[in-house]
């Protein structure tokens, strides 16, 4: 047990806060086992009503921050996932987002189409009379005295 009067106030402050924190978790544990009940059941009206129920007290986690935005963002994308294979809805593979060297091609598709898009402008040459800038001189960094 802390004797500092700070850490008992911390110790007090830590039970607060991890009540909430639970309590929060445990209705986003409800929302998600009424989803899946729904998902048991098929009713598409109470699948969509209970969806939309889950990822509100998802969000709601992260608002308060007791869950982290990529956890929140993985256990969201697990109930789509879950929805779409219930409903028969055609969800994406993971191959088809994860294959080798599609950034590449996505990378030089997009630099293609900047370069098309834009006129070409070319740069007024530059005439002889101007002279160029000189570099700034370095300057001398003071020596240290003795004593």
């Amino acid at each position: 047990m802390p004797i500092i009067k700070q850490a008992i106030k911390r110790a007090k402050q830590a039970v607060v806060r991890r009540s909430r924190n639970l309590q929060v978790k445990r209705a986003i544990k409800q929302d998600v086992t009424a989803l899946h009940t729904a998902l048991a059941a098929g009713d598409a009206k109470l699948i969509d009503t209970s969806l939309s129920a889950a990822y509100s007290e998802i969000d709601r986690a992260v608002r308060k921050h007791t869950l982290h935005k990529n956890t929140a963002a993985r256990r969201k994308s697990a109930l789509a996932h879950a929805v779409a294979k219930a409903t028969g809805a055609e969800a994406t593979p993971v191959e088809a987002k994860t294959t080798k060297g599609a950034g590449k091609k996505a990378a030089t598709a997009k630099a293609a189409t900047k370069t098309a898009a834009k006129p070409s402008a070319k740069k007024a040459p530059v005439s002889k009379d101007t002279p160029a800038k000189k570099p700034a001189a370095k300057k001398a960094a003071p020596k240290p005295t003795k004593k």
